[in-house]
């Protein structure tokens, strides 16, 4: 099964790497695997919190998520996604930010390049971004889940969370905080924009998606008690299945900003950071997310999820302090993979805590004599 999942991003990382290394020589395929790996690092919560949606939606939706979402992952946040930054903030057209994408400007012309624009824009982004993020962590740790991880934390948290609305309370309290002590007085404005829109982001399209889901399983039971069948739970489809989608592509988008940003700290070239962040980052990524679907791996580590969420709280966190400070991408990285760790080896040993329980209960029946 793994060469199958991963064949294909194999494939097109030693294409893309041909094509790196034709586009640039040897230093130009060098620059394209360290951002392939800067990518991958940067999402193994990614994956994991992909693959939780991803095994609600309908064979068909994550078909969809599969193919068309990864065009929209390569070219629309890769590629087009810093042109249209660069296009809206310097007031150039799409040709013209390209072109600047593409040549570097002479000094003593007094253009900006196309880095230092996206530098520039580096607060909105990050509070968008950040606050999206802030959001999907805020709603996993106060919801009562029926497994607990880190339990003498988040038992408490399940308690307050019953609270209408706390999340967005609590986001909006800690927007203000943001933009008051870590923004300049040129961004306070702009960082509180963003991050609004960024909790109205999340509201809204996680919303639709559990309004129609749940729409379409209430049918789907209806249905199955009037034939006198028993009731099932059913994958997202239609209108359900697009918003999952949807929410899916937005939070890969997320997700994405601290990579697209932190390329620049190793090339500015964006064909470079298409193939090095779109063609063999994101591809990795899928194909991560479509394996622990299909391996059951959720399952069988019960508090990966949870630490996902919690290495997404520890993202939107760093996001949140990269308005003011620069936080190097390898800590970035690594704080993702400590969490996911930490809760795969907390699931094995609490499964073979379970297993040693099972196995000395059975010891004990059978010892005992026959009546």
């Amino acid at each position: 099964m793994v060469i199958r999942v991963f064949g294909i991003s194999i494939a097109v990382t030693i294409v893309s790497l041909g094509v790196a290394y034709l586009y640039g020589g040897w230093t130009a395929l060098a620059l394209c695997a360290i951002l392939g790996i800067l990518e991958v690092s940067l999402s193994f919560d990614n994956a994991v919190i992909n693959a939780t949606v991803l095994e609600k939606m309908s064979e068909f939706w994550q078909k969809i998520f599969l193919t068309i979402g990864i065009l929209i992952a390569v070219f629309g946040m890769r590629l087009l996604f810093p042109l249209l930054i660069v296009w809206v903030t310097a007031g150039l057209n799409p040709v013209e930010a390209f072109d600047l994408a593409m040549n570097v400007p002479e000094e003593g012309s007094g253009q900006q390049s196309y880095e230092e624009i996206l530098t520039a824009a580096h607060p909105q982004i990050a509070a968008f971004g950040g606050m999206f993020l802030f959001m999907l962590f805020l709603n996993f740790i106060l919801e009562d889940n029926e497994i607990k991880w880190l339990t003498w934390l988040e038992k408490p948290l399940a308690v307050i969370g019953k609270l209408d609305q706390l999340a967005v309370v609590i986001a909006g309290g800690s927007l203000v905080l943001i933009a008051e002590f870590l923004a300049d007085d040129d961004h306070i404005s702009t960082v509180m924009v963003a991050g609004v829109l960024g909790i109205i982001t999340y509201i809204t399209v996680n919303g639709l998606g559990q309004l129609f889901h749940t729409e379409e399983l209430t049918a789907e039971h209806e249905e199955a008690v009037k034939s006198g069948g028993p009731s099932t739970l059913a994958k997202a489809t239609g209108k359900a299945g697009f918003f999952l989608f949807l929410y899916l592509e937005v939070l890969d988008a997320s997700f994405s900003f601290d990579g697209v940003i932190g390329a620049f700290a190793i090339t500015a070239d964006p064909i470079i950071i298409a193939l090095g962040l779109g063609f063999i980052g994101a591809m990795f990524v899928r194909s991560i997310t479509v394996y622990l679907v299909r391996a059951g791996t959720l399952n069988e580590y019960r508090y990966l999820e949870h630490g996902a969420h919690w290495a997404i709280g520890a993202l939107a966190a760093i996001l949140f302090f990269s308005i003011k400070w620069h936080i190097n991408e390898i800590i970035t990285g690594l704080v993702g993979v400590a969490f996911i760790g930490a809760a795969a080896l907390s699931s094995i040993v609490a499964n073979r805590r379970e297993a040693a329980a099972a196995g000395s209960a059975s010891s004990e029946k059978d010892s005992l004599p026959a009546k």
